[in-house]
C-alpha cells in the first residue's frame, strides 16, 4: 500500500476509500503525534473542525469529531466554511489543530480530510508519516473530564468575511461582479464579501445541496460563467471551485483569464505599491513562459518550484516572498493568508481593477499567454525520462528549434507510469507538431 497521505491530505471515494473507521482513527493518531510532539504542552488542547457541503461530509465530520474528542482534544465545529476560512480561524483562535473535510475541485463522490497545524499552516511530511504510523495502535483512553468537549462556533462566518473585508486595499464600488460559488463551501461567504466591498454582485451555482458540488459549474467549467457575465454584461466573473482554494477569472468580452494572468495582475499591482517583497513572485514549472516573459520585462523576479502549492508556498517561506501561485488559480498572498485563498484573491483583483480604472483583459493583457500544448505518455518508464539518450537527444533538438520564443518540459509522474511533455510556442501548430514528436520519442524510447 502506498503513502496514505497525498501532497493535499487524504483523499479518496467517500465511504470507500475514506471511510467513518479510516477518519476516526487518522484522527486520534494526529492527536497523538501532535501531542507527543509538544503542541499541546501546558493547556487543554483545541481543534477546529469545517467541511464543504458534500453530503459524505456530514459522517466525515461526526468521526473527526469523534476520534479527536475520545483522545481529550476539545473540538470546535465551524460547520460549512471554505478551506482557507478554517485555515484562517485556525491561527486566529489560536486553535492546536485544524481539520479542513474537502476533496476541493474534486467530484461530489470523493471527500478529503486535510490536518493543519498551529497557525494554520499544512502539516510537515514527518508529522503525516507520523500520524500514518501510528494509526490502529493500542493506547490509553482518557475518561471522565478529560474527555475532549464538543461545541459549535456561529462566529467563524463572520471573522472570516470581516478579514476577508479588512485585506481589500480599496472598495469596488460601481463594479458589476458574477461569481460561480461552484455550489461549495465559499457560497455565502465570497458573495458576502464582494458585496460589503461595493460590488454588485450575480452570484451563479450558489446553491449547495450536499450532492451538487462542483457540477458542471466553478473553476473546472469556466463555460457557464463565460456565458453569464456577457448575458449580465458584467465587469468580472469570477470562478470558485468546492472548498474555494483556487480562483479563475473571466473578463467582459468573456474570456478567460487563469491563475498566470491572475498571478501577473496581482505581482504588477504589489510591485507598484511596495508589498511585492524582494520584487519577485514565486510560481511553478507549468507557469505559461509568456508570464516569465512579463515578468522580466518588469523587472520582476521569478522562482520557480515544482508543481504543488504546497512547494509554492515553501519557496516564498524560505526567501520571505509575499506572492506565489499556479496556473490553475492557486495564489497564495502570505500577508493576509497560510494557504491558497480563491476569495482573498478575487477580492485583490477586483481592487486592481477598481483602483487603476482599466478593465480586467486590459490589466491581464501585461502577459501574452503562450500555446501550451499538454501530452500524457502513458506506460512508460517514467524514471529514466531525464537520462535516456534518445530522449535527451530529441529535447535538446526541440528546445534548439524553439529558442527564446517557447521551452520544452518533461515532468515524470508522481503516482503513475506516465510522463507528460510540455511544449510551448509562438503558434498552436508548432506547439503541437513538436509535442507530439516528442511524445512519440518517449512512448518508443522508454517503453516498458
Amino acid at each position: 500500500m502506498g503513502r496514505l497521505f497525498g501532497t493535499d491530505g487524504v483523499r479518496g471515494l467517500a465511504n470507500v476509500d475514506l471511510t467513518a473507521e479510516l477518519a476516526l482513527d487518522l484522527s486520534v493518531a494526529a492527536a497523538h503525534v501532535l501531542g507527543e510532539a509538544g503542541a499541546f504542552e501546558g493547556h487543554r488542547p483545541r481543534a477546529v473542525v469545517g467541511r464543504d457541503p458534500r453530503a459524505s461530509g456530514e459522517f466525515l465530520e461526526a468521526a473527526v469529531v469523534a476520534g479527536l474528542a475520545s483522545a481529550g482534544v476539545d473540538v470546535v465545529r465551524l460547520g460549512v466554511l471554505p478551506t482557507p476560512a478554517v485555515a484562517y480561524l485556525t491561527g486566529s483562535t489560536g486553535a492546536d489543530l485544524g481539520v479542513m473535510l474537502s476533496a476541493s475541485h474534486n467530484p461530489m463522490p470523493d471527500n478529503g480530510i486535510k490536518f493543519l497545524a498551529r497557525g494554520g499552516i499544512k502539516l510537515d511530511d514527518v508529522i503525516e508519516d507520523a500520524i500514518e504510523a501510528r494509526m490502529n495502535e493500542e493506547w490509553q483512553r482518557p475518561t471522565g473530564a478529560d474527555v475532549g468537549r464538543v461545541t459549535d462556533d456561529g462566529q467563524g462566518f463572520e471573522t472570516y468575511v470581516s478579514h476577508l473585508v479588512r485585506s481589500a486595499p480599496n472598495r469596488f464600488d460601481g463594479l458589476k461582479v458574477v461569481i460561480d460559488c461552484a455550489n461549495g463551501a465559499a457560497s455565502q461567504t465570497a458573495p458576502e464579501a464582494l458585496r460589503r466591498l461595493g460590488a454588485e454582485v450575480v452570484t451563479v451555482a450558489a446553491a449547495p445541496d450536499g450532492l451538487n458540488i462542483n457540477l458542471n459549474c466553478g473553476s473546472t467549467h469556466i463555460e457557464g460563467l463565460q456565458r453569464e457575465v456577457i448575458g449580465h454584461r458584467a465587469d468580472v466573473g469570477i470562478a470558485l471551485d468546492g472548498d474555494a482554494d483556487r480562483c479563475l477569472a473571466v473578463d467582459a468580452n468573456g474570456e478567460l483569464v487563469d491563475g498566470d494572468q491572475i498571478l501577473a495582475v496581482l505581482a504588477l499591482a504589489m510591485r507598484d505599491s511596495g508589498r511585492l517583497s524582494n520584487d519577485t513572485v514565486v510560481a511553478t514549472v507549468m507557469s505559461n513562459l509568456g508570464f516569465v516573459q512579463a515578468m522580466v520585462r518588469e523587472r520582476i523576479a521569478v522562482e520557480q518550484t515544482k508543481v504543488g502549492d504546497r512547494y509554492v508556498l515553501e519557496a516564498m517561506k524560505a526567501g520571505g516572498h509575499k506572492l506565489g501561485g499556479e496556473q490553475s488559480g492557486h495564489v497564495i498572498l502570505s500577508d493576509h493568508a497560510t494557504t491558497g485563498d480563491g476569495t482573498l484573491t478575487a477580492v485583490m483583483l477586483l481592487a486592481r481593477v477598481a483602483q487603476t480604472g482599466k478593465t480586467l483583459a486590459d490589466l491581464a493583457g501585461a502577459m501574452t499567454r503562450l500555446p501550451q500544448v499538454l501530452v500524457n505518455v502513458k506506460d512508460v518508464d517514467k524514471n529514466r525520462a531525464g537520462t535516456d539518450a534518445a530522449v535527451q537527444s530529441a529535447v535538446a533538438d526541440a528546445t534548439s528549434r524553439l529558442g527564446d520564443s517557447g521551452r520544452v518540459l518533461l515532468r515524470p509522474s508522481g503516482t503513475e507510469p506516465l510522463v507528460r511533455v510540455m511544449v510551448e510556442a509562438e503558434s498552436s501548430d508548432t506547439a503541437h507538431e513538436i509535442a507530439h514528436s516528442l511524445a512519440d520519442v518517449v512512448a518508443t524510447s522508454l517503453k516498458l
